[in-house]
């Protein structure tokens, strides 16, 4: 592991130098949950949440979350990204549901950020649309799954190896 990119000698933070990178094709795929009730599950499924459509707007609402992520985490650039998939599952073991995003771009710099953004936003936006329904929902599991591309290389988290 190396040191802080985004942390200068002096210590202070700053945006770092990409100029210099090669451009390549770049992938994250990251995930997350939100827990509820079963039967607030089942509300969601049956596109009976007082706010509409729970999943469709939440899926909306992480796409749009990735393409913001420069605006919302300081030092993070901001990317042309080429796709942005988000997909929400039901999970029955949690009760509740699934959150998977992959965040693709050819570029200098890396879509971590972008996937992770989206899972988030996605997750609190199914938190809003359901809340009149269940506030003891519980948001966990936001974590990077999978990457490629750029000098580091691939990663991949190991419990997610096929």
């Amino acid at each position: 592991m190396t040191g802080l990119t985004h942390i200068g000698a002096s210590g202070e933070a700053h945006m770092v130098d990409v100029a210099d990178k090669a451009e390549t094709v770049r992938v994250a795929v990251a995930e997350g949950h939100i827990r509820m009730a079963a039967s607030t599950l089942a509300l969601i499924r049956e596109g009976n949440a007082k706010k509409g459509d729970v999943i469709g707007t939440a899926r909306i609402a992480g796409i749009m979350a990735a393409k913001q992520t420069s605006n919302l985490i300081p030092l993070c650039h901001p990317l042309m990204l080429s796709k942005i998939t988000v997909d929400i599952e039901d999970d029955a073991t949690l009760p509740g549901l699934r959150v998977t995003a992959t965040v693709k771009l050819t570029g200098k710099t890396g879509v971590e950020m972008e996937a992770l953004t989206a899972v988030s936003i996605t997750c609190l936006t199914i938190y809003d649309m359901a809340k009149a329904a269940d506030k003891s929902m519980e948001i966990g599991g936001i974590r990077l799954m999978e990457k490629t591309g750029g000098k580091s290389g691939p990663y991949r988290r190991p419990e997610a190896a096929p």
